[in-house]
């Protein structure tokens, strides 16, 4: 099961919630960035997969309500075919697995616009 896919239990007594990390999950070759709100579930994510780290992910929280509301099944199943699947439940735990690390806002902000610009660009190289 990779890390998008679990739901972490390990208490938040002792650990505050930290709004940008990363972790690795060997299974599937996958580094996953996550930005996180207060309760500690994705708001964006972004996988990158491979040695080349390919981006597989670069989902938003936000776009994901919106066409959820607003656009329907098949606007959901593009989206999701274009960026990916955004992880559900709060990702309390993540300090244990694999790889994890705080990282800064400035670093998750490159990595989500580089991912967004791969997949953008591949759909539009489908779509040609």
């Amino acid at each position: 099961m990779g890390l998008a896919e679990r739901t972490f239990s390990s208490p938040r007594d002792h650990v505050s919630v930290m709004p940008w990390f990363r972790a690795y999950d060997g299974a599937s070759d996958v580094w996953s960035y996550f930005e996180l709100d207060g309760e500690g579930w994705a708001l964006r994510q972004v996988d990158l997969q491979g040695p080349q780290r390919r981006p597989v992910t670069a989902a938003s929280l936000t776009e994901v309500i919106e066409i959820r509301d607003r656009g329907g099944l098949a606007a959901m199943t593009a989206y999701e075919r274009q960026y990916g699947v955004l992880a559900e439940g709060a990702l309390r735990g993540w300090q244990e697995a694999d790889g994890a690390a705080v990282i800064t806002r400035q670093e998750f902000e490159s990595t989500w616009a580089a991912a967004r610009e791969t997949l953008d660009a591949d759909r539009t190289e489908e779509t040609t």
